[in-house]
């Protein structure tokens, strides 16, 4: 097949123009073109003067390849299709005694545990939360009744904190290999919508990930897997640098020389415990901030102009950066179109935030994390754990500052930018739920982030017209935008210090995002699989 790329047509074009457009590219009749599947599919909507085009990539089927390939030599749209067809590394031998183990079932585990029970290696997976019909409910207790079950939330359970999110499948990590590709795959054959397989920026939403996740579950277990919930694995069992096991809260041990530490950004308790072993770890970068709420009309007009509600182009997006005069970055995180703000804590007396979308994106408001970079060297220098008790002691002063009930601090942003507290709501209603509390903001985070955040709204009103209105909201505090610590494997993709540990995921500080973590669980499966199977790594 060949893959023609940088196509674009008219937002309502047909089918047949689409034929037309492939036809007249390669200069060919139409007896010629046997076939065409769409690749990609995006718009670009930065120039608001020009008309708005869908961008293709496609990959076609012709009667005289060669032909075409040697006419368009020097054409660096069109090329032959890259082979993204995944192949495992090997398959286990019926002899073969050991499951390995997968702590976790978010994203990276559920990946982790697929490829392995894929090539026969029946994995033993751990889950400390519930089944995810179990934890939805669990996850609404807090956010309607203000009760957290500290096992049992946005956090923990099946499916890990993606579940309740945008269920945003795209990411800027380097995929030589087409992993991501096997993720998009497997999710459709779990449920997912196929228009995944190539929209730019695609997302499922919670609903669909909830049933999605049920069933690649099944697939794990009909591939003689194991999965169990409510499992938390309190210690691990080391003998002389080599993993010998884990222990369970329950007391239960379980020998195997090969675990899966798919741990996610919140699982704090078992990095303490990793630390007090003494696995090698190390804090790593990441940001703190806010939620920041508009309407999502706004949204829209800002970034499609006369396109704006457009049925081809649903809820628009963006994605921003503003580099401030202290020296910090200023940036939108985790955008969810159409969506709303959520309760994300996972520990009693502490309020966190996320954004959630469901697949439709149809709410009133647009929703972004509004973040500051923040690093070891300047914010937390006092070793591996040091970000974790910054997140904690941030998250703890939200708690105070909304109330001690779960609500949230919030401020209207004009009120922010004038430095005074907000006493009422105006326009934009806040989605949090438990609910809010009206303040100032300033007290929330370091004042460098406060003056930070100040100065890039401004700033972004420029891209985003209405993006600096006075009664858009924030909402705080948005801490857990990736894991401040990294369990630092090497080129085996095992600890620095305890062989048959595989530290994996957005908890390890190798992913961040959905499709980043099923990535890593299949990058992890493969390593285990090689080191079972007695193959080199970089077989």
């Amino acid at each position: 097949m060949l893959r023609i790329t940088e196509l674009k047509l008219p937002l309502d074009h047909t089918d047949d123009d689409l034929r037309a457009a492939v036809l007249q590219r390669l200069g060919i009749a139409d007896a010629e073109l046997l076939d065409i599947q769409l690749f990609k599919r995006s718009y670009d909507a930065r120039k608001k003067s020009s008309e708005l085009l869908f961008i293709y990539a496609l990959d076609v089927s012709v009667r005289d390849e060669a032909a075409l390939l040697a006419k368009f030599a020097d054409d660096r749209q069109i090329a032959p299709t890259p082979d993204m067809s995944y192949k495992f590394v090997g398959h286990a031998p019926k002899q073969l005694e050991e499951r390995p183990l997968v702590v976790g079932f978010g994203p990276c585990g559920i990946f982790a545990g697929l490829v392995l029970a894929q090539m026969g290696f029946r994995p033993i997976i751990l889950e400390r939360g519930k089944e995810v019909r179990q934890r939805t409910k669990d996850t609404w207790g807090l956010w309607r009744k203000g009760v957290l079950n500290p096992e049992s939330n946005v956090q923990f359970g099946e499916g890990g904190a993606g579940t309740f999110s945008d269920g945003k499948l795209y990411s800027q990590i380097k995929d030589p290999h087409f992993f991501g590709r096997k993720v998009l795959e497997e999710f459709v054959k779990a449920g997912a919508p196929e228009e995944i397989l190539y929209v730019n920026k695609p997302h499922i939403g919670t609903f669909r990930l909830t049933g999605m996740v049920e069933n690649m579950r099944a697939e794990i277990i009909a591939l003689g897997g194991e999965v169990r919930f409510e499992q938390k694995v309190s210690d691990l069992l080391i003998e002389d640098g080599q993993l010998r096991g884990v222990q369970l809260e329950s007391g239960e041990q379980i020998a195997n020389r090969h675990v899966v530490l798919a741990l996610g950004h919140s699982a704090r308790d078992t990095m303490r415990m990793l630390h007090g072993h003494g696995v090698f770890m190390e804090a790593k970068p990441f940001s703190v901030g806010f939620r920041i709420e508009h309407p999502q009309s706004v949204i829209d007009k800002a970034r499609l102009g006369k396109y704006a509600g457009h049925p081809k182009l649903g809820a628009a997006d963006y994605k921003l950066v503003h580099h401030a005069k202290n020296g910090r970055t200023v940036y939108s995180f985790c955008m969810c179109p159409g969506g709303t703000v959520v309760a994300a804590t996972s520990e009693p007396n502490r309020v966190v935030t996320n954004g959630m979308s469901q697949y439709s994106r149809n709410e009133r408001n647009a929703n972004s994390g509004l973040v500051v970079g923040i690093t070891p060297e300047q914010d937390y220098p006092d070793g591996p754990l040091a970000g974790i008790e910054l997140q904690e002691r941030l998250e703890s002063l939200a708690y105070e500052l909304g109330g001690r009930n779960y609500e949230a601090p919030a401020q209207l942003v004009g009120d922010f930018i004038a430095g005074k507290p907000s006493t009422a709501l105006g326009s934009v209603e806040p989605s949090y739920k438990p609910g809010v509390k009206l303040q100032d903001l300033a007290a929330a985070l370091p004042p460098f982030a406060i003056e930070a955040i100040r100065e890039a709204l401004p700033a972004f009103d420029k891209q985003i017209r209405g993006y600096s209105m006075h009664d858009a909201v924030l909402t705080g505090l948005e801490t857990r935008t990736s894991s401040p610590v990294r369990i630092t494997r090497g080129a085996d993709l095992q600890s620095l210090n305890v062989k048959g540990l595989f530290p994996a995921g957005e908890g390890a500080g190798y992913a961040g995002g959905i499709l980043s973590a099923g990535v890593d669980g299949i990058r992890i499966a493969e390593a285990v699989a090689r080191d079972l199977l007695g193959l080199p790594h970089d077989a």
